[in-house]
Order: structure tokens, then C-alpha cells, then sequence
């Protein structure tokens, strides 16, 4: 059965790849129309509707402008991207069969050796704000063997969607677009829902909270300049004459700009401060709105961005998990397009078509470290108490133990005789117990001496009694202080955690020796 692609054509199978380059770099590709420039609702929705028709030149253009114009956007943008740039990858073959991993290692030698193949990777994943990107694979022939001597970027806005909503490449003889031919570019899409790619991206969400935010922080400029300094009202005399009244004119420009001016004594220049309501500031508000729906719709959340005046490092923590999903779906998609427009032609040209349903893929590490300090407690206590058997080779691979091999040294517990020997402290002598106690207070008259010691041995005995109730009762904030990151976490956990902190059994231990405490006070203080 033959392959097929997304639109249900056959996958080509023919072995000599282009060498040509087809997306031939245009100087109008260093221009823009800049359509953020005067931009309203009704310009907007006329861009968005061009798209939906395949037409993405001005959006892929606005999309450009809107991470170039809003610092919050492209920070997010960044973020979402960085996620998994920083991440390792590697090429894993298609099962342990000896052919298959020759093909992975060639792959994988391949793709490490490619020039600004990290970059390549960056270039893709600007397919989350504008739907899709494309890098065109200007591909090397030498004797037997062809790869990708490079991957070329290619803006958006030399592309069109077709009536089948296939991917177009706009030539200079052709304005309505070619079909891209095969083994020839690799294209990402990113399919936040549903639907036509020109739809998909990230930055069709914010296009409209980005316009809106734009209003808010124009008006609030024009407010801050009209509010942000004192009225300068001149005032003249009834006789004054015109020329008069434009060197007055003339004085409070001056005063605006440079602070200095010289004006008639039969004139007046009153400074009047505007009143303004402080309590509260709507365009402030209005653009930390639109920030945080831009914070959800890049990266699920808003506490891994901004923490604000509400929010916590747990939160923070919490809401991180969020963003671990994304990541995950974002590695996973990179590693299915690269599978499919740069392993797949490679594989083909080089091994034939006869491999083409066994392929290496790449293989981000995503995965968040994992504590195997309790998994390994729960272990011992399965082995050890419970006596549940458990293969060796079992808890190696858990753990990701290389085995031990023949003639390796192999690491055992010190036994007691290599341990170092310290000198024992002298032992304190036994503090009287209860029946001491009642001993002595049952002495009439009471003794001084027997009295002190009775107050010595109660303190000695509280102290036994309070040692376990004491360590249950802070050991919520030992905890917090080994988990603790840093001295900032560390402060806002123990402040958390003291709130939470059952201190009830311990308080009713104080009261109880305070209560002894009392009444054996009141005896002793006959001696």
C-alpha cells in the first residue's frame, strides 16, 4: 500500500532530490507594508478575512510587527520557544534491528553536523504565533550520498493557501503560487484547534487584544502628556497689544519646552495643577488586562510570566504544569514534522524507498527530572519489611543503574570496623525519674536541696516528654527548608507553611508542665 501525504496524494518515491533553490530570496522580501500602522477594527478584520481567503501576506506581516511592537508578546513568544530549544535531543531508530539503528546513526550524523541546525529549530517553531513557518532544503549530492547542506528560512508572506488549503510558494511568474514539490521543504504547522493553518497561530488569538492595547496605551500617552505637567495660563493686560499677546504666547511655549522665558511686567503667567483621580487608573489597568489573556494564550497561565500582588511560588509551581503540557506538545509536533519532511527524504535518497515505513525520529527530553529519594524508601520498605521479591534488574532500570559488568569493582556498605571511631562523651548521671519525684515530695518538712532537685528532675522530664511532640510539630518547616530553592523561596514557604503549622499537641504539653511547673513551685517555696 502506498504512502500518502495530508491532502491523500501519493508520496513520491523518486530518488534524486532538487538541487535548485525555488524560494529565490526578493528584494521586496526586506520590505513591509507595515499594516499595524493606523491600524482599526475594520482594517483588522479586512487582513484577517484576506487570510481566511489563502491570501496570509498581511497577516504574516502584522503578525511580524506585533512581536516586533509589544515587548510582553515577544517575551512570551520567547519563553514558549526557549522551552524547547534548551532541551537535548537525539535520534532514535525505528526498533533495535541492526539496519535500523545504521539508519538512525546516519541520520543522526547528519543533523549534527548541519550548520545552524539549532537555529533551523527556532525558525520552525515561529510557526506558533503565525500558523506555519517553512525552511526550504537546499539539498547536496556527492557520489552515493545526499543531505541537506542547509535549510533555508522563508518568510510567510511569500505563501498562499490554495482551494484545497494546500501550501502555495509565490514565484515571480507566478503570483497565484506554485505547488510545492516534493522532498523539497519542510513545513510546520501549529494546530492549536482546528482548521486552516492561516488560522491556527497563536498571534490570530492576540491579534485583536493587541489592537485594543494599542488604543489603551495611545490614549494613555495622550493623557500623561495633557496631565503629566501643569497648565501654563498666561494673563494680559486689557491694553495689550497683539504683539504684545504673541510674546506672551511665545513665553509659555518656552516655559513647555525650555523651562526659561522672559515676559512684560503688565503680564501674567499663572501655573494651574490638574486635579487627578489617583485611585485608580483605568489605562494601567486596561493593558495589565490585555497582558495576562496574552499570558494565557501563550503559555496556559499567567504566574510563570508575572506573580503579581496575589500570587505565590506554590502557585507558581502549580500553574508551571500547565506550561510542562505545552512544552510536551510542542516537542512532540517539532519531532513529527522533522520525521516527516527532513528524516523521511533523507532516508529515502540514501537507503531507498524500501525504508520508508521503518524511520528514525527525534526524540526531545522533555521529561522533568524525577525524586527517587521516596521511590527509593518505598523500595526498602517493600524488600526489606514487606519481603516482596524484586528482580536486580528491575530496580537498575528503574533507577537507570548501568548493571555491573565482569571484572568491574563493585561499591558495599561500610561495615562497622571501616567506620571511624569517635570517643564517647561521658555519660550524664540519670536524671530521677517520677517515683524520685513523688519520693521527694512526699519528704515533710521539705529539704531546700531536695526541693532544687525536684525542680531540676521536672525540667529533665518535660524535656523527654516534649522531644518527640516538638520535632512532629516543626517538621512541616524542616521540610520546607530542605525543599527551599533559595533564600527568596525559602521566605515566602515558611511564611506559608507556619499558617498551616498544628501546634495543638504541643500547646497542650507546655500547659501541663507550666501546671507541674506551678504546683511544684508552691511546695518547694516553703523549704
Amino acid at each position: 500500500m502506498a504512502l500518502v501525504d495530508q491532502y491523500g496524494r501519493p508520496i513520491s518515491t523518486e530518488r534524486r532530490p532538487i538541487t535548485d533553490v525555488l524560494a529565490v530570496a526578493s528584494v521586496r522580501d526586506k520590505w513591509s507594508s507595515y499594516p499595524s500602522s493606523g491600524l482599526t477594527p475594520a482594517k483588522l478584520a479586512a487582513i484577517l478575512r484576506e487570510a481566511d481567503a489563502g491570501d496570509v501576506y498581511r497577516q504574516a506581516e502584522l503578525f511580524e510587527e506585533m512581536e516586533e511592537k509589544d515587548p510582553h508578546l515577544f517575551s512570551l513568544l520567547q519563553n514558549r520557544k526557549n522551552a524547547v530549544l534548551g532541551l537535548d535531543w537525539e535520534v532514535l531508530p525505528f526498533s533495535s534491528d541492526a539496519e535500523d539503528q545504521r539508519i538512525a546513526d546516519f541520520v543522526a550524523d547528519v543533523l549534527h553536523n548541519l550548520e545552524g541546525f539549532e537555529d533551523n529549530l527556532l525558525d520552525l517553531l515561529d510557526a506558533l504565533g503565525k500558523g506555519f513557518s517553512v525552511l526550504e532544503i537546499i539539498w547536496q549530492v556527492e557520489g552515493k550520498r545526499a543531505y541537506p547542506a542547509a535549510l533555508n528560512w522563508v518568510h510567510q508572506k511569500r505563501f498562499r493557501f490554495g482551494d484545497r488549503g494546500e501550501l502555495r510558494l509565490i514565484t515571480e511568474d507566478q503570483i497565484r503560487g506554485i505547488e510545492l514539490p516534493p522532498h523539497k521543504f519542510v513545513v510546520h504547522r501549529y494546530k492549536a484547534r482546528s482548521g486552516l493553518a492561516s488560522r491556527a497561530g497563536i498571534s490570530r488569538v492576540l491579534s485583536w487584544m493587541y489592537l485594543f492595547k494599542n488604543f489603551g496605551i495611545k490614549d494613555w500617552v495622550r493623557y500623561a502628556e495633557v496631565f503629566g505637567m501643569p497648565l501654563r495660563l498666561g494673563k494680559y493686560d486689557a491694553s495689550a497689544n497683539e504683539e504684545d499677546k504673541r510674546a506672551l504666547y511665545q513665553a509659555l511655549v518656552d516655559l513647555g519646552s525650555d523651562a526659561a522665558g522672559i515676559i512684560s511686567k503688565a503680564t501674567e503667567i499663572e501655573f494651574i495643577e490638574p486635579k487627578i483621580n489617583t485611585s485608580s487608573n483605568t489605562f494601567q489597568e486596561l493593558v495589565e488586562y490585555i497582558d495576562r489573556q496574552m499570558s494565557k494564550a501563550v503559555l496556559g497561565q499567567t504566574l510563570t510570566s508575572e506573580i503579581g500582588t496575589a500570587g505565590s511560588y506554590a502557585a507558581a509551581q502549580v500553574h508551571n504544569q500547565v506550561r510542562q503540557d505545552l512544552v510536551e506538545a510542542d516537542c512532540k509536533a517539532l519531532a513529527e514534522t522533522l520525521r516527516v519532511y527532513l528524516i523521511r527524504p533523507l532516508v529515502l535518497f540514501n537507503f531507498g524507498p524500501d525504508h520508508l515505513r521503518r524511520l528514525p525520529w527525534i526524540k526531545f527530553h522533555y521529561e522533568q527530572p524525577e525524586d527517587l529519594k521516596p521511590v527509593a524508601e518505598v523500595y526498602a520498605t517493600l524488600i526489606g519489611q514487606v519481603g516482596l521479591p524484586v528482580s536486580a534488574e528491575h530496580v537498575y532500570e528503574r533507577f537507570g543503574i548501568p548493571k555491573p559488568e565482569s571484572g568491574q569493582a563493585i561499591l558495599v556498605p561500610p561495615t562497622a570496623s571501616m567506620l571511624p571511631m569517635k570517643t564517647p562523651a561521658p555519660a550524664a548521671p540519670p536524671a530521677p525519674g517520677p517515683s524520685a519525684i513523688r519520693a521527694i515530695l512526699a519528704d515533710s518538712p521539705p529539704n531546700p536541696r531536695q526541693a532544687q532537685r525536684a525542680v531540676d528532675a521536672m525540667a529533665t522530664a518535660a524535656t523527654q516528654a516534649g522531644a518527640d511532640v516538638i520535632g512532629a510539630t516543626l517538621e512541616p518547616l524542616l521540610q520546607v527548608v530542605r525543599e527551599a530553592t533559595s533564600l527568596e523561596d525559602l521566605r515566602v514557604r515558611l511564611i506559608e507553611a507556619y499558617e498551616h503549622l498544628d501546634t495543638a499537641e504541643l500547646e497542650d504539653l507546655l500547659f501541663r508542665a507550666m501546671y507541674a511547673a506551678e504546683l511544684l513551685g508552691r511546695w518547694s517555696a516553703d523549704a
